[in-house]
């Protein structure tokens, strides 16, 4: 098995930690769905929020979801503070141990965040 890198993001529509929860949780899912895995696949997963987000850490809701990130490293940091930058942003960097070749990864870019990467937006 190789180690990969699938990369993520999300648009909040409001600072509100039970939107955060389910905007993330939708992330997530959609990133085991896409590619195939289960909590085993999950190595790390880094988490990173637009500086206007402060209701609560991505990290926390990845951790409600259950057991497919119950024991997985999870880290959480900001973005840079860019003008003009897409507000309200929850971005992914899942790190998994999967058989696919990396052009086989699904990247997953929810709403008005996949204009962030429409290179690899899936």
């Amino acid at each position: 098995m190789a180690v990969r890198a699938v990369r993520g993001a999300v648009q909040l529509d409001r600072d509100e930690a039970g939107h955060m929860d389910e905007r993330v949780g939708e992330l997530l899912t959609a990133v085991l769905e896409r590619n195939g895995l289960t909590a085993d696949d999950l190595i790390s997963v880094w988490f990173t929020a637009t500086p206007d987000l402060h209701c609560d850490f991505p990290a926390a809701a990845a951790r409600k979801l259950g057991s497919a990130f119950a024991d997985v490293p999870l880290i959480c940091a900001q973005e840079l503070d860019i003008a003009g930058a897409l507000p309200r942003v929850v971005r992914v960097l899942a790190h998994i141990e999967s058989d696919k070749p990396r052009a086989g990864i699904a990247h997953v870019y929810l709403g008005a965040a996949a204009a962030l990467r429409k290179d690899i937006a899936q």
